[in-house]
């Protein structure tokens, strides 16, 4: 490919293949040119920084509670976020994301899709380059089918523009189908020339980060090969792309870097020192006390009240029959945890019942609401009219004491858990492991480093049911849900089932607007 491209060219590629999801025009900078002093002149593409640039554009995606990750957690079954008074209100975004009642202006959508295609764009950019090593190759095509693998999976429809085409020329839109392939090609080509993964740099692109991609790509084809007349399904997995997710989830587990974590140690996974405690993490974001560029800070923000040692938001809670779902000594359902617990009164996990601040002599003592009352998180909740204590609340990712607006929790995007239940789904979906695993073996295997009873049996819906307890709040249970043919159920706060259009978000209106090829608008949608 051309090695040089005109800088306005790139800019206008840019801001057409965003399509101007914003309506905030200020001035946007991308190295030392900015969309509104660029020149007609060329300049080169560097591969290293153009590759960066790709990675920077992850950081979106953990440093905030809105656009993907808020599109793949509200509308399921794990998560809500009340309105409370006038809190958390804006306009009705939150509720309409758990009622499935979004439309095309809706603002996550928006902010969702500038961020994913910025971030494909940007790899097709680094592609470009003159001078590029096939590492950086390798990279740059992992990334890219990393982020295009999340506008198949929340759009269908897939615009693809390459930096040599003209800046006012429409990008060519890809069916599901066509996009879902794109992106396992892109990544079979990562798979192949990428080096392996070593643990100081989890946060680089790795052959064992393509292969758990790909095992969920394959794993996914069904969802995304569906005739887009009927997209909620049912759907037909072909045993040969059941195969093909064995085949790479066993890449992972044949690499042996990767193990579950012991019992007792699940929170190691999200702790502020999760890169050197957890045995499980294949492909992150890393921060840093000098730098936290995919801070997990709104991850514990979004959930805590003003008044715990961690002054969050109040804002989100999960779903009384989700916390019902674990069994009581499920390590994962949440607890004390030695390092965290003495010394600010919060838990790991789910927070129901009466909470607890410490002082200074470590002691425990109740925290209160706004009003003097005691703070007791209840398990019921109302969407539309929450009272500031209403909702089982969710510490992931663990604040650390003394340093909760810098946290160093390096951002968890692909762990082992992950590819080990992906590849029992696959056998169950009538795959063939040439390593004679059995899904309630891989499932019990789990269970038992979670302090979970061992299931007698194993069918689809306990493996869905695994998942959510496995991975809840992690961003994939949208994904999950609707592979399993239960996204569009009645859940609390949301008691119709939902229209079978509901399992393709509407493009944002912008963007049709700006790509007239978008069009027609995804089916149930104005």
């Amino acid at each position: 490919m051309n090695s040089k491209y005109q800088t306005i060219g790139l800019l206008a590629a840019t801001v057409v293949f965003g399509m101007i999801g914003c309506t905030n025009l200020d001035d946007k900078v991308f190295g030392n040119q900015s969309a509104l002093n660029a020149s007609n002149s060329s300049s080169p593409v560097e591969p290293a920084s153009a590759l960066q640039g790709a990675y920077q554009s992850l950081n979106a995606l953990a440093n905030s509670q809105g656009q993907t990750y808020a599109l793949e957690e509200h509308p399921s079954d794990e998560m809500m976020g009340p309105t409370r008074g006038t809190d958390w209100d804006d306009f009705g975004q939150w509720r309409k994301l758990h009622q499935h009642t979004w439309d095309a202006q809706h603002p996550q959508l928006i902010d969702a899709w500038n961020t994913l295609n910025t971030g494909s764009f940007r790899a097709t950019q680094t592609l470009s380059a003159s001078g590029i090593t096939g590492q950086q190759a390798a990279e740059a095509r992992f990334l890219r089918g990393f982020f295009t693998h999340y506008i198949v999976d929340l759009w269908g429809r897939v615009p693809t523009r390459q930096v040599s085409d003209a800046p006012d020329a429409n990008p060519t839109v890809l069916s599901r189908k066509a996009a879902s392939d794109y992106v396992i090609n892109d990544l079979r080509s990562a798979f192949n020339n990428l080096a392996p993964w070593a643990k100081a740099t989890a946060n680089r692109a790795s052959k064992e980060a393509a292969a758990a991609m790909l095992a969920k790509m394959y794993l996914n084809r069904a969802v995304y090969n569906q005739d887009p007349a009927s997209p909620a399904g049912p759907f037909t997995f072909a045993k040969a792309d059941m195969d093909s997710a064995i085949y790479f989830a066993n890449q992972v587990i044949a690499s042996a870097k990767f193990s579950l974590t012991p019992a007792g140690k699940y929170f190691d996974n999200f702790h502020w020192e999760n890169d050197a405690r957890s045995t499980e993490l294949i492909f992150t974001i890393s921060n840093t006390t000098s730098t936290q560029p995919g801070s997990v800070q709104n991850r514990y923000y979004m959930t805590t009240h003003y008044n715990q040692y961690v002054g969050g938001w109040n804002g989100f809670t999960t779903l009384a029959d989700f916390y019902n779902s674990f069994e009581p000594a499920d390590e994962r359902r949440g607890g004390s945890i030695p390092d965290l617990t003495p010394l600010t009164g919060l838990n790991a996990g789910f927070l129901v019942g009466q909470q607890f601040i410490a002082d200074t002599l470590r002691r425990l003592n109740p925290a209160k609401d706004r009003s003097g009352n005691p703070l007791v998180f209840t398990p019921q909740v109302n969407l539309g009219f929450a009272t500031e204590t209403q909702g089982i609340r969710v510490i992931k990712y663990l604040p650390q004491p003394g340093a909760v607006d810098k946290p160093v929790n390096d951002y968890v995007f692909l762990r082992y858990a992950d590819v080990l239940l992906l590849k029992a789904e696959a056998i169950l979906r009538g795959g063939t492991d040439p390593q004679g695993q059995t899904p309630a073996g891989i499932v019990n295997s789990l269970r038992a480093s979670r302090n979970a009873s061992n299931l007698a049996t194993v069918d689809l819906n306990a493996l869905l049911a695994e998942r959510g307890r496995e991975l809840y709040w992690e961003g994939w249970r949208r994904q999950d849900q609707i592979r399993f043919g239960t996204f569009l159920n009645p859940v609390d706060q949301r008691p119709s089932r939902s229209p079978a259009t509901a399992v393709l978000f509407p493009f944002p209106q912008q963007a049709i607007d700006s790509n007239p090829n978008l069009a027609p608008q995804n089916p149930g949608y104005l």
